[in-house]
Protein backbone atom coordinates (compact mmCIF):
# COMPACT_ATOMS: atom_id res chain seq x y z
CA UNK A 1 0.00 0.00 0.00
CA UNK A 2 0.91 3.94 -0.78
CA UNK A 3 2.18 5.48 2.56
CA UNK A 4 -0.27 8.75 2.89
CA UNK A 5 -0.28 9.52 6.26
CA UNK A 6 2.36 8.37 9.38
CA UNK A 7 0.23 6.20 10.83
CA UNK A 8 0.52 4.14 7.84
CA UNK A 9 3.83 3.74 8.63
CA UNK A 10 4.93 0.41 10.14
CA UNK A 11 6.94 1.80 12.80
CA UNK A 12 4.04 3.97 14.10
CA UNK A 13 1.66 0.66 13.87
CA UNK A 14 0.84 0.52 10.08
CA UNK A 15 0.91 -2.91 8.04
CA UNK A 16 5.02 -3.82 6.60
CA UNK A 17 5.08 -2.80 2.92
CA UNK A 18 6.98 -5.82 2.06
CA UNK A 19 5.57 -9.31 3.42
CA UNK A 20 9.30 -10.96 3.46
CA UNK A 21 12.27 -9.07 4.34
CA UNK A 22 13.93 -7.66 1.28
CA UNK A 23 18.02 -7.86 2.25
CA UNK A 24 20.46 -5.97 0.47
CA UNK A 25 22.40 -9.03 -0.66
CA UNK A 26 20.37 -11.97 -0.82
CA UNK A 27 22.45 -15.17 -2.24
CA UNK A 28 21.84 -15.73 -5.96
CA UNK A 29 21.93 -19.20 -7.08
CA UNK A 30 22.38 -19.21 -10.92
CA UNK A 31 21.15 -22.73 -12.33
CA UNK A 32 20.01 -25.11 -9.85
CA UNK A 33 20.05 -27.92 -11.76
CA UNK A 34 23.68 -27.89 -12.99
CA UNK A 35 24.41 -26.88 -9.42
CA UNK A 36 22.73 -30.41 -7.99
CA UNK A 37 24.34 -31.95 -11.02
CA UNK A 38 27.67 -31.01 -9.93
CA UNK A 39 27.16 -31.62 -6.68
CA UNK A 40 26.01 -35.28 -7.27
CA UNK A 41 29.18 -35.67 -9.58
CA UNK A 42 31.36 -34.72 -5.94
CA UNK A 43 29.53 -37.27 -4.00
CA UNK A 44 30.03 -39.87 -6.85
CA UNK A 45 33.74 -39.09 -6.55
CA UNK A 46 33.52 -38.41 -2.63
CA UNK A 47 35.98 -36.04 -3.26
CA UNK A 48 34.86 -33.58 -0.94
CA UNK A 49 38.06 -31.21 -0.37
CA UNK A 50 41.62 -31.00 -0.46
CA UNK A 51 42.47 -29.63 -4.03
CA UNK A 52 39.43 -31.46 -5.94
CA UNK A 53 38.65 -31.11 -9.59
CA UNK A 54 36.09 -28.56 -9.35
CA UNK A 55 38.83 -25.88 -7.41
CA UNK A 56 40.91 -26.92 -10.44
CA UNK A 57 38.45 -25.74 -12.94
CA UNK A 58 37.68 -22.74 -11.00
CA UNK A 59 40.60 -21.50 -10.65
CA UNK A 60 41.35 -21.62 -14.50
CA UNK A 61 38.27 -20.28 -15.14
CA UNK A 62 38.44 -16.84 -12.96
CA UNK A 63 42.14 -16.48 -14.10
CA UNK A 64 40.68 -16.36 -17.49
CA UNK A 65 37.97 -14.01 -16.60
CA UNK A 66 40.57 -12.20 -14.87
CA UNK A 67 43.28 -11.98 -17.24
CA UNK A 68 45.53 -12.53 -14.40
CA UNK A 69 48.39 -15.60 -14.26
CA UNK A 70 47.34 -17.03 -10.83
CA UNK A 71 44.01 -17.39 -8.75
CA UNK A 72 44.29 -19.37 -5.81
CA UNK A 73 40.88 -19.90 -4.44
CA UNK A 74 40.17 -19.97 -0.16
CA UNK A 75 37.76 -21.03 2.07
CA UNK A 76 36.82 -17.06 2.80
CA UNK A 77 37.81 -14.00 1.88
CA UNK A 78 39.20 -13.15 5.41
CA UNK A 79 41.72 -15.83 5.42
CA UNK A 80 42.64 -14.89 1.85
CA UNK A 81 43.37 -11.58 3.07
CA UNK A 82 45.49 -12.85 5.99
CA UNK A 83 47.35 -15.76 4.15
CA UNK A 84 48.19 -12.76 0.94
CA UNK A 85 49.55 -10.27 3.94
CA UNK A 86 51.73 -12.69 5.45
CA UNK A 87 52.88 -14.32 2.11
CA UNK A 88 54.16 -10.80 1.15
CA UNK A 89 55.93 -10.67 4.57
CA UNK A 90 53.98 -7.32 5.81
CA UNK A 91 54.87 -6.75 9.47
CA UNK A 92 54.71 -3.33 12.19
CA UNK A 93 52.19 -0.93 10.31
CA UNK A 94 50.08 -0.93 7.24
CA UNK A 95 47.99 1.86 6.05
CA UNK A 96 44.19 1.24 5.56
CA UNK A 97 40.58 3.26 5.43
CA UNK A 98 38.48 2.97 8.27
CA UNK A 99 35.28 3.05 5.92
CA UNK A 100 35.60 -0.55 5.03
CA UNK A 101 34.40 -3.72 6.68
CA UNK A 102 36.22 -4.76 9.81
CA UNK A 103 37.59 -7.81 8.47
CA UNK A 104 40.06 -5.49 6.48
CA UNK A 105 41.63 -4.27 9.83
CA UNK A 106 40.99 -7.79 11.48
CA UNK A 107 42.95 -9.53 8.91
CA UNK A 108 46.69 -7.60 9.89
CA UNK A 109 45.46 -7.09 13.27
CA UNK A 110 45.03 -10.79 13.75
CA UNK A 111 48.82 -11.24 12.67
CA UNK A 112 49.54 -8.49 15.07
CA UNK A 113 50.30 -6.03 12.43
CA UNK A 114 48.90 -2.82 13.33
CA UNK A 115 46.45 -1.43 10.87
CA UNK A 116 47.03 2.50 10.83
CA UNK A 117 44.00 4.33 9.85
CA UNK A 118 43.86 6.69 6.70
CA UNK A 119 40.72 8.90 5.72
CA UNK A 120 39.01 8.55 2.46
CA UNK A 121 37.74 10.82 -0.54
CA UNK A 122 34.55 11.93 0.10
CA UNK A 123 32.60 11.33 -3.29
CA UNK A 124 33.91 8.32 -3.94
CA UNK A 125 34.59 6.68 -0.34
CA UNK A 126 38.16 5.44 -1.51
CA UNK A 127 41.10 5.87 0.27
CA UNK A 128 42.60 9.16 -0.40
CA UNK A 129 46.28 9.04 -1.74
CA UNK A 130 46.86 12.46 -0.68
CA UNK A 131 46.40 11.43 2.89
CA UNK A 132 48.46 8.55 2.80
CA UNK A 133 51.85 10.00 2.75
CA UNK A 134 51.48 11.63 6.54
CA UNK A 135 50.50 8.07 7.95
CA UNK A 136 53.53 6.84 6.63
CA UNK A 137 56.45 6.14 9.30
CA UNK A 138 59.46 3.23 9.40
CA UNK A 139 57.40 1.00 10.55
CA UNK A 140 55.15 0.84 7.70
CA UNK A 141 55.70 -1.85 5.15
CA UNK A 142 52.55 -2.21 3.20
CA UNK A 143 49.61 -0.51 2.49
CA UNK A 144 46.02 -2.00 1.20
CA UNK A 145 43.35 -0.48 -0.83
CA UNK A 146 39.90 -0.78 -0.99
CA UNK A 147 37.86 -0.89 -3.72
CA UNK A 148 34.75 -0.20 -2.10
CA UNK A 149 31.18 -0.71 -4.36
CA UNK A 150 33.13 -1.86 -6.93
CA UNK A 151 35.05 0.83 -7.70
CA UNK A 152 38.80 0.98 -8.51
CA UNK A 153 41.19 2.63 -5.80
CA UNK A 154 43.32 5.22 -7.38
CA UNK A 155 45.29 2.00 -8.66
CA UNK A 156 47.97 4.60 -10.26
CA UNK A 157 48.74 7.15 -7.15
CA UNK A 158 48.79 3.95 -5.01
CA UNK A 159 51.33 2.38 -6.95
CA UNK A 160 53.14 5.36 -7.39
CA UNK A 161 53.84 5.50 -3.43
CA UNK A 162 53.97 2.32 -2.96
CA UNK A 163 57.40 1.43 -5.29
CA UNK A 164 58.85 4.93 -4.06
CA UNK A 165 58.58 4.22 -0.40
CA UNK A 166 59.66 0.57 -0.48
CA UNK A 167 55.92 -0.74 0.44
CA UNK A 168 53.72 -3.34 -0.23
CA UNK A 169 50.36 -3.13 -1.92
CA UNK A 170 47.45 -4.83 -1.23
CA UNK A 171 44.12 -4.60 -2.50
CA UNK A 172 40.70 -5.97 -0.53
CA UNK A 173 38.53 -6.52 -3.93
CA UNK A 174 35.79 -7.87 -2.12
CA UNK A 175 32.94 -5.62 -3.57
CA UNK A 176 34.93 -5.40 -7.04
CA UNK A 177 34.82 -9.10 -8.77
CA UNK A 178 33.76 -8.48 -12.11
CA UNK A 179 34.81 -4.84 -12.50
CA UNK A 180 37.75 -3.14 -14.16
CA UNK A 181 40.35 -0.10 -14.37
CA UNK A 182 40.90 1.18 -17.25
CA UNK A 183 41.47 -1.99 -19.61
CA UNK A 184 42.26 -4.29 -17.13
CA UNK A 185 40.02 -6.21 -15.06
CA UNK A 186 40.31 -5.54 -11.10
CA UNK A 187 42.71 -8.57 -9.75
CA UNK A 188 45.55 -7.38 -11.79
CA UNK A 189 47.07 -4.49 -9.57
CA UNK A 190 49.36 -4.14 -6.61
CA UNK A 191 51.04 -7.49 -5.42
CA UNK A 192 47.59 -9.02 -4.58
CA UNK A 193 43.97 -8.78 -4.75
CA UNK A 194 41.81 -10.66 -2.63
CA UNK A 195 38.17 -11.53 -3.58
CA UNK A 196 35.42 -12.70 -1.44
CA UNK A 197 32.81 -15.03 -2.52
CA UNK A 198 30.78 -14.81 0.55
CA UNK A 199 26.68 -15.68 0.24
CA UNK A 200 26.44 -12.06 0.59
CA UNK A 201 27.94 -11.23 -2.81
CA UNK A 202 26.29 -11.05 -6.31
CA UNK A 203 28.85 -13.89 -7.22
CA UNK A 204 29.39 -16.54 -4.55
CA UNK A 205 30.85 -20.24 -3.74
CA UNK A 206 28.12 -20.04 -1.30
CA UNK A 207 31.21 -18.99 1.24
CA UNK A 208 34.69 -18.54 -0.11
CA UNK A 209 37.46 -15.79 -1.60
CA UNK A 210 40.64 -15.92 -4.08
CA UNK A 211 44.19 -13.91 -4.01
CA UNK A 212 44.86 -13.15 -7.44
CA UNK A 213 48.36 -12.27 -8.51
CA UNK A 214 50.49 -11.98 -11.55
CA UNK A 215 53.62 -12.79 -9.06
CA UNK A 216 55.18 -16.52 -10.15
CA UNK A 217 56.84 -16.39 -6.78
CA UNK A 218 53.88 -14.68 -4.20
CA UNK A 219 51.45 -17.01 -6.04
CA UNK A 220 53.51 -20.41 -4.79
CA UNK A 221 53.98 -19.03 -1.49
CA UNK A 222 49.95 -18.87 -1.31
CA UNK A 223 49.47 -21.82 -2.33
CA UNK A 224 51.88 -23.41 -0.15
CA UNK A 225 50.90 -21.54 2.77
CA UNK A 226 46.38 -22.28 2.27
CA UNK A 227 47.63 -25.86 2.44
CA UNK A 228 49.63 -25.92 5.91
CA UNK A 229 53.44 -25.92 4.10
CA UNK A 230 52.67 -29.00 2.35
CA UNK A 231 54.50 -29.80 -1.01
CA UNK A 232 53.37 -33.61 -1.11
CA UNK A 233 52.20 -36.02 0.96
CA UNK A 234 54.30 -35.75 3.90
CA UNK A 235 56.67 -32.90 3.35
CA UNK A 236 56.26 -29.45 5.20
CA UNK A 237 58.76 -26.49 3.93
CA UNK A 238 56.45 -23.59 5.25
CA UNK A 239 54.56 -22.44 7.68
CA UNK A 240 50.83 -22.90 6.55
CA UNK A 241 47.34 -23.09 7.64
CA UNK A 242 43.75 -24.26 5.84
CA UNK A 243 42.72 -21.75 4.07
CA UNK A 244 41.17 -24.01 1.09
CA UNK A 245 38.17 -24.06 -0.69
CA UNK A 246 35.70 -26.65 -1.21
CA UNK A 247 34.56 -28.69 -3.74
CA UNK A 248 30.63 -28.01 -3.17
CA UNK A 249 31.72 -24.19 -2.97
CA UNK A 250 33.68 -24.86 -6.26
CA UNK A 251 30.61 -26.06 -7.73
CA UNK A 252 28.52 -23.54 -6.92
CA UNK A 253 31.17 -21.02 -8.19
CA UNK A 254 31.54 -22.82 -11.53
CA UNK A 255 27.53 -23.06 -11.91
CA UNK A 256 27.27 -18.46 -10.63
CA UNK A 257 29.80 -18.22 -13.28
CA UNK A 258 27.67 -19.42 -16.21
CA UNK A 259 25.22 -16.67 -14.66
CA UNK A 260 26.99 -14.03 -14.24
CA UNK A 261 26.27 -11.80 -16.77
CA UNK A 262 22.51 -12.13 -15.82
CA UNK A 263 23.11 -11.54 -11.99
CA UNK A 264 24.95 -8.17 -13.57
CA UNK A 265 21.99 -6.93 -15.86
CA UNK A 266 20.00 -7.67 -12.74
CA UNK A 267 21.87 -5.29 -10.59
CA UNK A 268 22.14 -3.05 -13.38
CA UNK A 269 18.29 -2.85 -13.90
CA UNK A 270 17.93 -2.22 -10.02
CA UNK A 271 20.45 0.35 -10.07
CA UNK A 272 18.60 2.56 -12.81
CA UNK A 273 15.08 1.80 -11.46
CA UNK A 274 16.71 3.12 -7.84
CA UNK A 275 18.21 6.24 -10.23
CA UNK A 276 14.90 6.98 -11.59
CA UNK A 277 12.51 6.62 -8.65
CA UNK A 278 14.89 8.45 -6.18
CA UNK A 279 15.58 11.27 -8.99
CA UNK A 280 14.69 14.72 -7.01
CA UNK A 281 14.59 13.87 -3.47
CA UNK A 282 16.01 16.56 -1.49
CA UNK A 283 18.95 15.73 0.46
CA UNK A 284 19.65 12.21 -1.15
CA UNK A 285 23.09 11.92 -3.09
CA UNK A 286 23.05 8.42 -4.73
CA UNK A 287 26.73 7.28 -5.69
CA UNK A 288 27.35 6.80 -9.50
CA UNK A 289 28.90 4.55 -11.42
CA UNK A 290 31.60 5.30 -14.11
CA UNK A 291 30.20 3.81 -17.42
CA UNK A 292 32.87 3.59 -18.87
CA UNK A 293 34.47 0.77 -16.73
CA UNK A 294 32.46 -2.82 -16.33
CA UNK A 295 30.73 -2.74 -13.24
CA UNK A 296 29.02 -5.54 -11.49
CA UNK A 297 26.05 -2.83 -9.93
CA UNK A 298 25.89 -4.76 -6.62
CA UNK A 299 25.60 -2.06 -4.28
CA UNK A 300 22.99 0.57 -4.69
CA UNK A 301 24.66 4.00 -2.09
CA UNK A 302 22.96 6.59 -0.53
CA UNK A 303 24.28 9.75 1.35
CA UNK A 304 21.87 11.76 3.21
CA UNK A 305 22.83 15.00 4.54
CA UNK A 306 21.16 17.49 6.34
CA UNK A 307 18.28 18.30 3.63
CA UNK A 308 16.88 15.44 3.63
CA UNK A 309 15.06 16.68 7.13
CA UNK A 310 15.44 13.12 8.30
CA UNK A 311 18.49 11.28 9.71
CA UNK A 312 20.52 8.50 8.32
CA UNK A 313 19.33 5.97 11.49
CA UNK A 314 15.58 7.28 11.50
CA UNK A 315 15.22 6.52 7.86
CA UNK A 316 16.44 2.87 8.90
CA UNK A 317 14.50 2.47 11.40
CA UNK A 318 11.65 3.31 9.73
CA UNK A 319 12.75 0.90 6.34
CA UNK A 320 13.40 -1.94 8.74
CA UNK A 321 9.79 -1.79 10.30
CA UNK A 322 8.79 -2.16 6.44
CA UNK A 323 10.80 -5.27 6.10
CA UNK A 324 13.17 -2.77 3.92
CA UNK A 325 16.65 -3.80 5.66
CA UNK A 326 18.55 -1.07 4.89
CA UNK A 327 21.96 -1.32 6.20
CA UNK A 328 23.83 1.33 7.57
CA UNK A 329 27.76 0.60 5.76
CA UNK A 330 30.33 0.84 7.41
CA UNK A 331 28.87 2.39 10.71
CA UNK A 332 30.67 3.15 13.33
CA UNK A 333 33.63 2.88 11.21
CA UNK A 334 36.55 0.58 11.71
CA UNK A 335 38.35 2.52 14.32
CA UNK A 336 35.83 3.00 16.37
CA UNK A 337 35.06 -0.74 16.73
CA UNK A 338 37.13 -2.73 19.02
CA UNK A 339 40.21 -2.99 19.81
CA UNK A 340 40.99 -0.17 17.53
CA UNK A 341 38.78 2.35 19.85
CA UNK A 342 40.81 1.31 22.60
CA UNK A 343 44.10 0.82 21.11
CA UNK A 344 43.35 4.47 19.12
CA UNK A 345 40.86 6.36 20.93
CA UNK A 346 41.59 9.74 19.15
CA UNK A 347 41.63 7.86 15.76
CA UNK A 348 38.32 10.05 14.27
CA UNK A 349 40.38 13.33 14.78
CA UNK A 350 42.20 12.07 11.69
CA UNK A 351 39.57 10.74 9.67
CA UNK A 352 36.72 13.41 9.35
CA UNK A 353 35.74 12.30 6.19
CA UNK A 354 35.54 8.85 7.34
CA UNK A 355 32.84 10.13 10.21
CA UNK A 356 30.28 11.57 8.52
CA UNK A 357 30.13 9.09 5.95
CA UNK A 358 29.48 6.49 8.52
CA UNK A 359 26.38 8.71 9.81
CA UNK A 360 25.07 9.04 6.56
CA UNK A 361 25.32 6.26 4.17
CA UNK A 362 22.99 3.63 3.07
CA UNK A 363 22.80 0.88 0.99
CA UNK A 364 19.29 -0.61 -0.32
CA UNK A 365 18.03 -3.94 -1.05
CA UNK A 366 19.26 -5.33 -4.72
CA UNK A 367 20.08 -8.34 -6.75
CA UNK A 368 17.89 -10.96 -8.72
CA UNK A 369 15.50 -11.35 -5.11
CA UNK A 370 14.28 -7.34 -5.84
CA UNK A 371 11.94 -6.38 -8.47
CA UNK A 372 11.57 -3.02 -9.77
CA UNK A 373 7.97 -2.77 -8.40
CA UNK A 374 9.53 -3.23 -5.17
CA UNK A 375 12.08 -0.75 -6.02
CA UNK A 376 9.30 1.37 -6.60
CA UNK A 377 7.85 0.71 -3.25
CA UNK A 378 11.12 1.32 -1.57
CA UNK A 379 11.54 4.73 -3.26
CA UNK A 380 8.02 5.98 -2.64
CA UNK A 381 8.86 4.78 1.40
CA UNK A 382 12.04 6.91 1.28
CA UNK A 383 10.79 9.89 -0.29
CA UNK A 384 7.89 10.09 2.12
CA UNK A 385 10.17 9.58 5.26
CA UNK A 386 12.33 12.16 3.43
CA UNK A 387 9.62 14.68 3.10
CA UNK A 388 7.82 13.58 6.56
CA UNK A 389 11.21 13.64 8.33
CA UNK A 390 11.44 16.46 11.03
CA UNK A 391 7.24 14.49 11.98
CA UNK A 392 8.95 11.15 12.10
CA UNK A 393 11.85 12.15 13.72
CA UNK A 394 9.82 13.75 16.72
CA UNK A 395 7.22 10.75 17.26
CA UNK A 396 10.10 8.17 16.65
CA UNK A 397 11.59 8.07 20.21
CA UNK A 398 8.83 6.47 21.53
CA UNK A 399 9.00 3.19 19.18
CA UNK A 400 12.49 3.07 18.13
CA UNK A 401 13.54 0.32 21.23
CA UNK A 402 10.65 -1.91 19.11
CA UNK A 403 12.28 -1.34 15.45
CA UNK A 404 14.95 -4.31 14.91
Amino acid sequence: MTKQTLADLAVFGGPPAFNEILHVGRPNVGDRERLLARIGDMLDRRWLTNHGPFVHELETELAAFLGVRHVVAMCNGTVALEIAARALGLHGEVIVPAFTFVATAHALQWQEITPVFCDVDPHTHLLDPDQIEAMITPRTTGIVGVHLWGQACNVEALSEIAQRRGLRLIYDAAHAFGCSHGDRMIGNFGDAEVFSFHATKFFNTFEGGAVATNDDDLAQRIRLMQNFGFTGLDTVVYVGTNGKMSEVSAAMGLTGLESLDAFVASNRRNYDCYASALAGVPGLRMLRYDGQQRQNYQYVVLELDGAAAISRDDLVSVLHAENVRARRYFYPGVHRMEPYRSYFPHAGLLLPVTERLAQQVLVLPTGTAVSPQDIDRIAQLVAFSVANGAAISRALPDTRGAVA
